[in-house]
């Protein structure tokens, strides 16, 4: 075994496989099992425990049963323990990233970013923790008082997806403990350990026992159901695709819980004639390939004003074309591979159905042989208004195309989806600029840049991308109830 493989069997074998309930790392009820795989070699690297409804109603007990004590400590408290847990996502960067990127497939420079921005989460909600407002009136008629304070809305079900396994979770840990909110986590299947180590670190970092819960499972829909149906579940979160996020909402109205859902994205990438083409060709590369193009931020539609679409095409195939393509751990990587065989082959069918009805590819377009999921860096030209990837998020590194002539075009076509998380626009026209910030239906928007993310940020989407944020001052206030007193004199 080689110095590399014997850190990477290191770092895997220093995270706990079992569930976290009540604070202690406990087997599936039934023994059970499933398998993480890594996505660029096919090999599996362990197993974690398999949950299913009862090791979830388990898990919702220890929740309900820590919810009073941890609502009731100090807001400073809550805080220390994000700020402790923050330095030690920091200084345990390395392993993290390496765990990451075993299990997920991106690159370790990624995963490194990841580790840094999931940090940060906790960072800021332990400055959240004792801000929490309230508000103080004297009544019209001046005959009274009435005041607001805002209280932990009780226990949460939180649900992470595969492709930012430890971002996606403290996006949401974060709020919850600084307003005093338990949890029962669902990690995706497909990146469980990422999140196991999170807990570990929140363990020692002095998190109570029950505040946090984690279940792995491989039968998300029988394992979540039952949480979404006990009285004592005040809140779900989910990040994932509409398609689920619609089946969750179904389930949470018949408790009228709280829900926040940041589901799917297509986001369009609009360049106008007069944008700075370098600026923008860079912008494309941070908002198509982060995290492989699996994000649901990804620039997922190119409009490009048709006086500047061949040299912006041009410079863009270049660039990608020029990607080095491999296991996310081997030196100077640029991408690694796709999730898995499922997303590689829907990736590669999206590419085929937009070629055969008349798109180039300039770059790229196809699986690549060998081990592991990878896929080649792809941009197409000539892309038709009829071919499916313009109305599909793609998910992975694809970059499709289309040629416009007037703003209110552009426009036109970025609006002409049921999604509306994000939107890129290059320009140096500021009254331009203006315009579009406010006609495009869209929740974030990225103005001369390719990166929106920002743990002070609000994230979330409008129409079918969900509604509720992560993230920013806003944030926190997805886990608070709003109580009015009111008091004659």
């Amino acid at each position: 075994m080689t110095t590399t493989q014997n850190r990477e069997q290191q770092v895997v074998e220093g995270v706990a496989k079992g569930l976290y309930i009540g604070g202690s790392w406990v087997d599936a009820h039934d023994g059970g099992t499933f398998p993480v795989e890594d996505p660029a070699t096919g090999n599996v690297l362990c197993e974690v425990a398999d949950a299913d409804s009862e090791d979830a109603l388990r898990a919702l007990t220890a929740a309900a049963g820590a919810q009073g004590d941890f609502a009731a400590m100090a807001p400073r408290e809550r805080g220390e323990i994000l700020r402790r847990a923050w330095q030690l996502m920091t200084e345990r960067a390395d392993d993290l990233a390496l765990l990451m990127t075993l299990e997920m497939g991106k690159a370790l420079a990624e995963s490194k970013a990841e580790i840094t921005y999931a940090a940060d989460f906790l960072r800021w909600f332990a400055e959240e923790a004792v801000r929490i407002q309230g508000d103080y009136k004297v009544t019209a008629n001046g005959l009274g008082r009435t005041w607001v304070i805002r209280q932990p809305v009780g226990p949460c079900v939180l649900i992470t997806p595969w492709n930012f396994p430890l971002a996606m979770g403290t996006r949401k840990i974060g709020p919850a403990i600084a307003a005093g909110c338990t949890m029962v986590m669902k990690p995706a299947q497909l990146t469980p350990l990422s999140m196991n180590a999170l807990a570990q670190i929140l363990e020692e970092a002095g998190l109570p026992a029950g505040v946090l819960n984690i279940v792995t499972t491989s039968s998300s829909g029988s394992t979540v159901a039952p949480l979404l149906e006990d009285p004592r579940t005040r809140k779900v979160s989910f990040t994932g695709s509409t398609e689920v996020g619609r089946k969750l909402m179904q389930q949470a109205s018949e408790n009228l819980l709280r829900t926040s859902m940041e589901l799917g994205g297509n986001a369009p990438f609009i360049v106008f004639e007069d944008a700075d083409l370098d600026k923008a060709v860079e912008g494309a590369m941070i908002a198509k390939l982060r995290n492989i193009g699996e994000s649901c931020v990804a620039a997922n539609r190119f409009y490009v004003h048709e006086s500047v679409a061949d040299d912006f095409s041009s410079r863009l195939a270049d660039r990608m074309g020029s990607l080095k393509v491999g296991r996310g751990t081997d030196e100077d990587v640029d991408l690694g591979p796709l999730i898995d065989e499922d997303q590689r082959g829907k990736v590669a069918e999206l590419v085929d159905d937009a070629v055969a009805k008349g798109a180039k590819s300039l770059v790229g377009g196809g699986k690549m042989d060998g081990a592991g999921y990878f896929f080649e860096p792809t941009v197409l030209g000539g892309v038709t208004s009829d071919a499916r990837l313009l109305k599909e998020e793609i998910f992975g590194p694809v970059a499709p195309v289309i040629t416009f002539s007037s703003e209110d075009e552009a426009v036109a076509s970025a609006n002409d989806t049921e999604f509306g998380l994000v939107a890129y626009v290059f320009t140096e026209d500021l009254r331009r600029a203006l315009r579009l910030v406010e006609k495009l239906e869209t929740g974030m928007i990225g103005l001369n840049k390719g990166l929106v993310s920002n743990p002070a940020a609000p994230f979330g989407g409008v129409k079918a991308s969900g509604f509720g944020r992560e993230g920013g001052s806003e944030g926190i206030n997805e886990y608070l109830e709003v109580k009015h007193i009111a008091v004659d004199l």
